[in-house]
């Protein structure tokens, strides 16, 4: 019995090209391992025994390290007013490449700590006892009227929430660390304030703030024969945190010619 010859299948057409490669060239391997290496369409080989890598940092938490470690060495001093320092040489010291530092430079320049210098790095900012002055005026014209008001109507537990924080100041007052004690008494200030509920209140009363915590040029120059810098830093630093300690026992008792009399010194010798 024969039977009638089955009929030829034509080929399969090639895949159209994708726009831009050349004509039978297909952009993936059919079959290959979803993460094979390109044009091998072969899975990776996997290294036995070996820990899942772990996440690189983002860029910005590195920064964000580096301008904390910054600020820090700006408040003790060890980033000299007036001397200059290139993001190079910082990101050695730190350990990291020189963009975050960069980055951080710009940040701190936008504060006023560092500014600017072309083809050369960053210049620490020197500060006179006159531009401190004037920056405790400013705090004291926004924030001596807006305790005062709170004093006359916020009850004495919601002051009480302040009180680890007063507690922080004192106890970094004590070491005599003064990168501690700036961000301790920042935090203080900040949720005084933030009782208020004005956002924007909080945000212009802390940039102040961070800007009248960097020392004087006069804190790096030269100290009376016998004086000691560190002892005389700390002694403000004491006398600074007990004033806050000061305040809150006020304001939770309610004596508001004491709160007055205190809030306006704070500020006096800030």
């Amino acid at each position: 019995m024969e039977y009638a010859p089955r009929a030829q299948r034509r080929p399969a057409a090639p895949a159209a090209a994708a726009p831009g490669l050349p004509p039978g060239h297909d952009e993936r391997v059919r079959g290959a391992h979803p993460h094979a290496e390109p044009g091998t369409g072969a899975a990776p080989e996997r290294a036995e025994g070996l820990p899942r890598p772990r996440r690189l940092p983002e860029r910005s938490t590195v920064r964000d390290q580096v301008l904390r470690a910054l600020r820090g060495a700006l408040l003790t001093g060890e980033l000299r007013p007036g001397a200059v320092y290139s993001a190079p040489a910082l990101a050695e010291r730190f350990g990291v490449s020189a963009t975050p530092v960069r980055e951080a430079m710009q940040l701190l320049a936008r504060e006023g700590a560092v500014e600017a210098m072309p083809n050369k790095g960053f210049r620490v900012a020197e500060r006179s006892s006159r531009d401190l002055a004037e920056l405790a005026e400013v705090r004291a014209l926004l924030e001596v009227p807006v305790v005062l008001r709170m004093a006359r109507t916020l009850p004495a537990s919601r002051w009480e929430q302040l009180r680890p924080l007063a507690e922080a100041t004192v106890a970094a007052a004590a070491l005599g660390d003064r990168a501690a004690y700036a961000e301790a008494d920042r935090a203080f200030h900040r949720a005084l304030l933030e009782l208020s509920g004005n956002r924007q209140l909080v945000a212009v009363a802390d940039e102040l703030h961070r800007r009248s915590q960097w020392p004087v040029t006069e804190d790096h120059g030269h100290a009376r024969p016998g004086a000691s810098p560190v002892r005389g830093i700390s002694a403000r630093l004491v006398a600074d945190a007990t004033q806050h300690a000061a305040l809150l026992e006020a304001l939770v008792s309610g004596d508001l010619t004491a709160v007055e009399s205190l809030v306006r010194r704070h500020f006096a010798g800030a």
